[in-house]
């Protein structure tokens, strides 16, 4: 293919694409994603279709059969049922303080670029030093700190057990885990808002827009992929959290806080039903896969969106 000058000359001829070389650059990326995403998902299929109990022991296969023990396994659902209040808290709390501090932050304030560095401390501890911290704090035995706050301000009479009952723990848990995550999702949003033009917001002020009017005209459509991409992968990591529920309550009191990824833990190391746990794993991704699926349907792609 030849391009003619705006003087009329033929330029040179354009250099052809080589299709062969962008397969080249992305080989390794897919070779990646077989080795540690597919081979193991049609490892987890085969095992689902098997009777294995423990690692290693014989097996045979049984095909189907281990489905139908999870769909009608009353405690699969309830665990599913905990791991839907689970990430409609998660996302509700997180959302709500990564808004309240991203706005803060995108203030002109003289500690804004200190906090916007300090506020991902919590994000980096390490999960086992975050158990340990949340562990002391909250104790209702002696030397519980935010038990001997409450007690010096009179707010309560008797120590609180946040880990006492299903609710409470399982309240405590999304608080401690939002408290973790909500700094990655304010700086997302902060990302959004120092995007938008000021000259909108200049704009609508010489209009006579109010405060209010120029957030949920001007700000709060402008951040719309941004949150729809929070969203779709604060789902994805809510709602795949073991660590932090495991580590503090492994699941109780009472199976209160057993989520569906403490479910497939216990079933597979606890109670030795490797291949049923294979098998509610599946199914859990299945579950995964259609929840996204109809977030990005009626709530809207980031990309479409644009």
């Amino acid at each position: 293919m030849r391009v003619v000058t705006l003087s009329g000359q033929l330029a040179a001829p354009l250099p052809r694409r080589r299709p062969s070389l962008g397969y080249l650059l992305v080989a390794p990326l897919v070779l990646w994603l077989l080795l540690t995403v597919i081979v193991p998902l049609i490892g987890a299929i085969g095992l689902s279709m098997q009777d294995m109990r423990i690692i290693g022991t014989p097996s045979n296969y049984v095909g189907l059969e281990n489905y139908g023990r999870i769909i009608g396994d009353s405690a699969f659902w309830s665990a599913a049922g905990r791991s839907v209040v689970w990430v409609i808290g998660n996302a509700l709390l997180q959302t709500a303080l990564g808004f309240v501090v991203a706005l803060l932050l995108n203030q002109r304030l003289r500690l804004a670029r200190f906090a916007r560095t300090w506020i991902l401390l919590s994000w980096v501890i390490p999960t086992a030093v975050l158990v340990i911290i949340w562990r002391w704090m909250l104790s209702s035995a002696g030397g519980g700190l935010i038990n001997a706050l409450l007690l010096e301000a009179r707010l309560i009479r008797l120590p609180i057990s946040f880990f006492g009952s299903a609710e409470s723990a399982m309240l405590t848990l999304i608080v401690i885990n939002s408290w973790r995550w909500f700094p990655l999702t304010a700086l997302f949003v902060l990302a959004g808002l120092q995007a938008i033009p000021e000259e909108l917001y200049e704009a609508a002020k010489v209009d006579g827009a109010s405060v209010l009017q120029r957030f949920r005209f001007i700000t709060l459509p402008s951040l719309q992929p941004v949150l729809a991409s929070l969203g779709l992968i604060g789902f994805l990591w809510s709602v795949n959290v073991f660590d932090v529920i495991w580590l503090l309550t492994q699941g109780g009191p009472s199976d209160g806080t057993t989520t569906l990824p403490v479910f497939i833990y216990n079933a597979a190391f606890k109670q030795y039903r490797l291949s049923e746990a294979a098998a509610a794993s599946v199914v859990f991704g299945v579950l995964l896969l259609v929840c996204a699926a109809l977030f990005l349907r009626f709530i809207g792609s980031p990309e479409r969106e644009r």
